[in-house]
C-alpha cells in the first residue's frame, strides 16, 4: 500500500472491526423558509446501547405527531417532543414512521448500521434540505472497508437490499484487503486516486500531515481519478432505481466523505448540515483512532492524528477547489461529473421526500 494518509487509514480500519462504534450523529434539520409538504424541521432516531430508541421531533403547522414502529403507535405528542421507546423486538434495522396531524410524514431509523466488520457504516440520508424536503433513508449507504465483513454481516446487507458497491480505494488497498460483498451485488472499482503521483512519502510533522490531507481533498475534486470515480458514483446512483447503493473507502471518512458531501450538496442540504455529517466520522471512528494513537510514540502520534481526523479545513479545501476550478457547485456537477440539470432533477425526484 502507498504511504502517508492512506497508510494511516488502512491501519485505522484494521483496528475498527474489533472496537465498539462511536456515538451517533443526529439527523437534524435546519429552519429555513420553505414550501415543503413535510412539516418536520427536525426529526431524529438515536439507538441506545440498552436497545432503547430516543425519538425527537419538531414540526410546523400541526399540533399532533404520532410515531409508529412495526405498525404500532410507540410515541405521540405535540408539534415538538421527545420520547424513549423500549422493548421493541430485535431487527436488522428498526424503522419509525413519524406521522404529523397535517402534511407528509417521514420514515427514519438510526443512522448507524451495526456490523461486526465495520465501524463507520451509516445511512447517507435522513437530512433536511434548504427547501424543507428530506433525503430518503435506506437508499444510499457510506462505509469504511468491507474486507472484515462476517457471514452475518453479508446476510444483513442482502436484507437491506444493497445492490451496488462502489470501491473508492486504490489498487494496492483493494489487493491487500479485498472487499467482501453480498452474493449478486454489483461491485464497481471507482479509484479516486487512480494515476495520482501523490502520497509517496509519510509526513514528518503535524503541519505536513494537515497539508497532505488538504491537498488530497483538492485532488478528489480536480484530479482526473477523482472526477472519473465520482462520476461513476453519481451515475450509478442515478441509474440504480432498485437500490441500495453503497460507496466506501478504507476508513470511510475522506474519499467517502467527499462523495457524500457532494451528494448531499447536490440534493440541496445546507452546508452546515453537510459539514456535520462529514465531521461525524470523528465520533464513529473515535475508538479505532484512539487505539491507534495509544500504540504510537507521542511524536509519531502527533503526526498521525491529522491523518486519522476529519476536520472542517479538509472539507473546506474541497469546496474551495470546486470554486477555484469550476466557479460554482452546479458547474462542478455539470462540467466535472457530467450531471446535467435534467439528471439532477431526476436525482432529487428520486431521493427526496416532500
Amino acid at each position: 500500500m502507498k504511504k502517508a494518509l492512506l497508510a494511516a487509514t488502512a491501519v485505522a480500519s484494521a483496528f475498527a472491526a474489533s472496537l465498539a462504534a462511536a456515538p451517533l450523529a443526529s439527523a437534524t434539520g435546519w429552519d429555513r423558509p420553505d414550501r415543503s409538504a413535510v412539516p418536520f424541521t427536525e426529526a431524529t432516531v438515536t439507538a441506545g446501547a440498552d436497545g432503547s430508541f430516543t425519538l425527537r421531533w419538531k414540526a410546523r403547522g400541526t399540533d399532533r405527531v404520532e410515531i409508529r414502529a412495526n405498525g404500532k403507535v410507540v410515541a405521540k405528542g405535540g408539534s415538538r417532543g421527545q420520547a424513549v421507546v423500549k422493548g421493541l423486538p430485535a431487527a436488522d434495522r428498526q424503522w419509525f414512521d413519524f406521522k404529523p396531524g397535517r402534511g407528509q410524514g417521514l420514515r427514519l431509523a438510526d443512522r448507524l448500521i451495526k456490523l461486526d466488520g465495520t465501524a463507520n457504516f451509516r445511512d447517507a440520508g435522513g437530512y433536511r434540505t434548504s427547501t424543507g424536503q428530506w433525503v430518503k433513508m435506506g437508499e444510499i449507504y457510506r462505509s469504511d472497508a468491507l474486507n472484515k465483513l462476517t457471514e452475518n454481516d453479508l446476510a444483513k446487507l442482502q436484507r437491506l437490499r444493497v445492490r451496488t458497491v462502489f470501491d473508492l480505494r486504490m489498487e494496492d488497498e483493494r489487493s491487500k484487503d479485498a472487499d467482501k460483498v453480498p452474493t449478486g451485488t454489483t461491485y464497481v472499482v471507482a479509484d479516486v486516486f487512480a494515476g495520482s503521483g501523490s502520497f509517496q512519502t509519510m509526513p514528518r510533522t503535524p503541519d505536513e500531515a494537515v497539508k497532505a490531507m488538504v491537498d488530497a481533498e483538492r485532488a478528489m475534486v480536480s484530479g482526473a481519478g477523482g472526477k472519473k470515480a465520482y462520476t461513476q458514483v453519481f451515475e450509478g446512483i442515478e441509474r440504480d432505481r432498485s437500490r441500495s447503493v453503497l460507496f466506501h473507502c478504507t476508513a470511510g471518512k475522506d474519499r467517502t466523505g467527499w462523495a457524500n458531501a457532494a451528494l448531499l450538496t447536490a440534493l440541496g442540504v445546507p452546508r452546515e448540515t453537510v459539514e456535520a455529517d462529514y465531521l461525524a466520522s470523528n465520533d464513529y471512528r473515535k475508538a479505532a483512532n484512539d487505539a491507534i494513537l495509544s500504540h504510537l510514540p507521542a511524536q509519531q502520534a502527533a503526526v498521525y492524528k491529522p491523518l486519522l481526523d476529519v476536520r472542517p479545513e479538509y472539507l473546506n479545501a474541497g469546496f474551495d477547489e470546486v470554486t477555484a476550478t469550476y466557479g460554482s457547485f452546479d458547474r462542478y456537477l455539470r462540467n466535472g461529473l457530467g450531471i446535467d440539470s435534467r439528471e439532477l432533477k431526476e436525482l432529487k425526484k428520486d431521493l427526496l421526500v416532500g
